[in-house]
C-alpha cells in the first residue's frame, strides 16, 4: 500500500477522467491521498473528493504562498472557519515561494506565520512549500513552531546540507516526487545517505510528472515510479519502500 502525501486531484486537470485516474492509481497500488489545499476556492471540491472517497482521500487547509496578497488575513479568516464544518488532516500547503514573484514576500511571511500559529492551536501537522526560499522558510519556521509540531517538507530538491537541516533542527519528513526520477537530479544523493524513516512519497500531481513522462501531466498512478526508484538507490523491495513512506505518513497526519 502505497501513500500519496501530497496530489491534487481536484484540479480542474483531472476534470475529464478524474474516476478513471484514481481507479488506476488504486490499480498500482497506491490507496491514500492526502489533498493539499491552495486558497478558499479549493477547499469545496476537497470536501467532495473526501465525501466521495472517505477511506482513500484526506483534506488538508491551508493558503499556497502564491495565493497570498494584501487580503490575506481575510482569506485565513475564513478557511479557519471551515474546521468547525469538515475534518482535515494537516495545514498545507504553506510556506514562502520567492520563484514567480516576491512583490507579496512580507505578506508571505506573515500568512506562514499565522498558519504555523494555527496549526499548533489545532494540534495539526504542517505541509510547507519552499521554492527559491530555504533561508527564509527556515527562519521563519524555527522561529515560529514550538518542538512537538510535526510537519512535510513538500517537493523536497534541495542538497543533503539543506537536508539534514531539516530533520536535526525540525524533525520534519521530506517530501519526495518525481524530480528524484529526472536525469540532471541529484537527489539521489540524498536518498542514498539519509535514513528512509525521514522520508515520505508524493506526486504533486497534475505538476512534476516522473520520466519518462515529464513535461506531461502527472497522476497518482505514477507514484509507483518514485517508489520504484527509492527502492533502486537503498537496494531494497518496493514493498518495503511502501511499507515504511506509508507509516511515515502515518506518524504525521494520524490515520
Amino acid at each position: 500500500m502505497l501513500t500519496d502525501t501530497h496530489i491534487h486531484w481536484y484540479l480542474k486537470d483531472f476534470d475529464e477522467d478524474r474516476v478513471e485516474a484514481i481507479q488506476r492509481a488504486f490499480d498500482a497500488g497506491v490507496s491514500r491521498f492526502f489533498l493539499p489545499c491552495i486558497d478558499s476556492f479549493s477547499i469545496p471540491q476537497i470536501v467532495e473528493l473526501v465525501k466521495k472517497y472517505p477511506q482513500n482521500c484526506f483534506g488538508m487547509i491551508g493558503l499556497h504562498p502564491c495565493s497570498v496578497d494584501n487580503n490575506f488575513e481575510e482569506e485565513l479568516k475564513e478557511m479557519e472557519e471551515w474546521f468547525s464544518k469538515e475534518k482535515f488532516y494537516a495545514i498545507g500547503e504553506i510556506g514562502i515561494d520567492l520563484y514567480w514573484d516576491k512583490t507579496y514576500f512580507v505578506q508571505q511571511k506573515h500568512a506562514f506565520e499565522k498558519q504555523i500559529q494555527l496549526a499548533e492551536r489545532l494540534q495539526l501537522p504542517i505541509v510547507i512549500h519552499m521554492r527559491n526560499s530555504f533561508d527564509e522558510t527556515m527562519d521563519v519556521l524555527l522561529a515560529t513552531m514550538k518542538p512537538d509540531l510535526k510537519g512535510i517538507f513538500h517537493c523536497f530538491s534541495g542538497t543533503l546540507e539543506q537536508a539534514q537541516k531539516i530533520i536535526d533542527k525540525t524533525g520534519f519528513k521530506l517530501g519526495i516526487g518525481g524530480v528524484l526520477t529526472f536525469k540532471n537530479s541529484n537527489l539521489y544523493k540524498v536518498i542514498e545517505v539519509i535514513d528512509l524513516k525521514h522520508i515520505v512519497l508524493e506526486t504533486d500531481a497534475p505538476y512534476l510528472a516522473p520520466h519518462p513522462h515529464r513535461g506531461k501531466r502527472n497522476e497518482g498512478s505514477y507514484l509507483t515510479l518514485m517508489a520504484q526508484k527509492v527502492a533502486d538507490i537503498k537496494k531494497i523491495s518496493l514493498e518495503q519502500v511502501a511499507e515504511i513512506t506509508t507509516h511515515n505518513s502515518k506518524e504525521i497526519f494520524g490515520v
